[in-house]
């Protein structure tokens, strides 16, 4: 293929983002912009046209469904033979340093990436072992407890030092000793979860300067997409393997950044030179304290692709009208040549009934004249709205898929499947537990009681333990022997056997399809035939041998929706998911005051919450290509309150939108309290040292200072509590 054809189709700045290829470049790019097309683009200008080798091009996309889709791009431009192994997320290209050097660490490179299932079954030992009555929505806030203490980096002295004891005293709280109790049973297993990944190739890198020398010299050209939504520590780490080579490509959208809630950092992409700068002075702080760093030689590019390729002019200029109101953003404004189309409407109902009949008008409007209902999107801020418009739906008979339900993976048949072709891998204690006795093999608690103690005892896996003890007579009467042979039966198979062939086989040898057949519940069966299917396709997508460890990985590190695609149904869906994807119609429902924007954000961070708000806003408006339509009603919140239209349909200007249903004094005076939103206290500049009071908890003394989530980490007697900046129940000891 040759450089016209690569940069067919392309506008002028799309083209300058292809071939500047040196140095630092900063792309912003619009909702709609083509920055896919360009992005995929730029890799093949570096491949074909430069003859740089793909081994030393290092791409980060947001997802691995994004990931997926940018390497079927790539074949298609440079054909089959080409290796897309360094296009990958973040996370999945952490997990590939740890592969090669985990060693270092005292881990094994066959190490398990522990699933979401994974660490609630680990959390049930726990919780079993310290006689803990918990039910799943328990398990869900300690995952969210262990995701904060790691983020702090502070543990992992002791998960990759062995001989280290976590903690340097006993826990102050049960919170913390079932997240020590919980990382003690990691290192146990081996097994990293979703919160390890990065800080174990930053830990790996700190001890160990050759490795981090050995990625920085092989990757020549790093390029980063959606760099808005990227975290500080992600930052630092992809800013220091730039820094030999320093051609470091980034793009993203101010605009777009929804993320600031789970620590995503809109900074790194409005100052990103400023940040290059200070790093290479010294001013900028570094995980790698020891590595030295060199001199800043490359220059500094900022490319704006401002021309929207997916919606009509009225969607772009009610989209631009909102996001206008922001402060915290660069400026530009999208334009596009696309012909023009319908108005944006907003509807105002005056009960939920209303405002259903209404969406399910404009469906049925779509499908009478020839659409698809799967050319329909309706999205809602939070979950919970889904409520009436499923209902709704369901009265209607109009056909629909929530998206961002019960996974695909998620499903019993298919952990178990899964568990058993892990246990092939990887031999791990969660895999064994999960399938020894699926189907039935007579493994009572007395066998495992048994095996657990002779493990622990020889410092051994469960499933080794197992064959090494496999003549002893507590296994007599139980389907042990023969488990073991067909589990070594299925890893010499591996050696030589695609993944899909491996699948078949391990489910007639386990005989678990028989399993599913006798229990008469065939829609299991069909889900366990989409997963071989799946395979199959992906064997056929991924460019190279698809081992069980590469299907494994792909699987354990997926978070991305299911693929409704082929089901001629309305896509409903919370705004966060459906980021990335465009649909012919959006309906955005539910757009209330206090539900959109959420009175828990604003509560809890204010202004900046605001503008976050109304970036989620704006990304559900730019999803649309022909049609948006905004609807709320009036009513009783779910907490109660009156609702009230969104703050954000009137940022939208009266000449861009055209407004159907009469909406009263009252309702518009009960807007006007909705929407003041309370001026932070003086504890926003309270430093890190000093002592405070809080009116509950007593004295304490604040340990940091989250300038994002404007929260305090507050040391108490009874533990660490996070408050926030405006609380006014804090005050400072003098």
């Amino acid at each position: 293929m040759g450089i016209d054809e690569i940069l067919s189709n392309l506008n002028e700045y799309q083209k300058q983002a292809v071939v500047g290829t040196e140095g630092y470049v900063r792309v912003i790019a619009g909702a709609g912009s083509g920055k896919t097309r360009a992005l995929t683009a730029r890799y093949a200008y570096l491949v074909e046209e430069l003859g740089v080798s793909p081994a030393n091009i290092l791409c980060i996309t947001f997802t691995n469904k994004a990931a997926r889709e940018m390497k079927i791009r790539l074949r298609r431009l440079l054909g089959d033979g080409v290796d897309t192994s360094f296009v990958s997320t973040l996370h999945s290209f952490c997990t590939r340093i740890l592969r090669e050097d985990i060693g270092r660490l005292f881990y094994p490179e066959r190490f398990v990436v522990l699933d979401n299932t994974d660490q609630k079954n680990i959390l049930e030992e726990v919780y079993e072992e310290l006689g803990i009555k918990m039910d799943t929505a328990t398990f869900e806030f300690m995952i969210d407890k262990i995701r904060y203490e790691k983020n702090l980096g502070t543990y992992m002295d002791y998960m990759a030092v062995p001989g280290n004891e976590i903690g340097t005293a006993e826990p102050v709280n049960l919170v913390q000793k079932i997240i020590f109790r919980y990382m003690e049973k990691q290192k146990k297993y081996f097994g990293l979860d979703f919160f390890d990944l990065i800080n174990f190739a930053i830990y790996l890198f700190k001890k160990h300067e050759d490795i981090l020398q050995k990625w920085q010299g092989r990757l020549y050209y790093v390029m980063v997409d959606e760099f808005q939504d990227i975290t500080m520590k992600e930052f630092k780490l992809l800013r220091t393997l730039t820094d030999l080579h320093q051609n470091f490509f980034v793009v993203g959208d101010p605009d777009q950044n929804i993320y600031e809630w789970r620590g995503s950092r809109m900074e790194v992409l409005l100052e990103f030179e400023d940040n290059i700068r200070k790093y290479f002075t010294g001013e900028a702080q570094s995980y790698f304290t020891n590595h030295e760093i060199g001199e800043l030689k490359a220059d500094f590019q900022t490319i704006f692709l401002n021309q929207n390729y997916r919606s009509t002019p009225e969607i772009l200029s009610a989209s631009n009208d909102l996001i206008a109101k922001n402060k915290n953003r660069l400026e530009k404004e999208l334009h596009t040549q696309n012909r023009s189309g319908a108005a944006v409407e907003h509807y105002h109902g005056k009960n939920d009934a209303d405002e259903i009949a209404y969406i399910a008008g404009k469906i049925r409007e779509h499908t009478d004249g020839g659409g698809k209902y799967s050319d329909i999107a309706v999205l809602y801020r939070s979950s919970y709205v889904s409520r009436f418009v499923e209902q709704g739906f369901l009265k209607l008979n109009i056909p629909y898929a929530v998206y961002g339900g019960v996974g695909f993976y998620e499903r019993k048949e298919i952990k178990d499947v899964l568990s058993y072709m892990r246990l092939v891998a990887y031999g791990d204690d969660l895999s064994f537990k999960r399938v020894v006795n699926m189907p039935r093999r007579n493994m009572g608690k007395n066998k495992l009681a048994f095996i657990r103690a002779q493990a622990d005892k020889d410092n051994a896996s469960m499933y080794d333990t197992m064959k090494k003890y496999i003549d002893n007579p507590v296994f007599k009467g139980s389907g042990a022997r023969e488990f073991v042979r067909v589990i070594e039966s299925m890893r010499k198979y591996a050696e030589t056997a695609q993944v899909s062939e491996l699948l078949q086989k391990l489910l007639i040898d386990t005989k678990y399809e028989q399993y599913i057949r006798e229990s008469g519940e065939m829609d299991r069966l069909d889900n366990v035939s989409e997963l071989a299917r799946s395979i199959v396709t992906l064997e056929g997508e991924y460019g190279e041998l698809l081992t069980l460890g590469a299907f494994l990985q792909d699987v354990s590190l997926n978070r991305d929706m299911e693929d409704d695609d082929k089901k001629d149904c309305v896509k409903i869906m919370t705004t966060h998911i459906a980021k990335g994807l465009e649909f012919h119609t959006v309906i955005i429902a539910g757009l209330s005051e206090k539900i959109f924007p959420s009175a828990r954000a604003l509560e809890e961070r204010r202004e900046d919450a605001l503008e976050e708000e109304r970036r989620l806003c704006y990304v559900a408006m730019t999803r649309a290509k022909k049609r948006l339509y905004m609807t709320e009603s009036e009513g009783l919140g779910f907490r109660g309150y009156m609702k009230t239209p969104s703050r954000f349909l009137f940022d939208i200007d009266n000449k861009n939108i055209n407004r159907i249903g009469s909406i009263s004094d009252y309702i518009m005076e009960e807007h006007a309290l909705q929407t003041v939103i309370r001026k932070p206290s003086a504890n926003t500049h309270l430093e890190v040292g000093t002592a405070v009071k809080h009116k509950v908890f007593g004295e304490g003394v604040i340990e940091s200072a989250d300038e994002n989530t404007k929260t305090y980490i507050i040391r108490f007697l009874g533990g660490t509590k996070p408050i926030r900046f405006d609380y006014q129940g804090l005050s400072q000891i003098l």
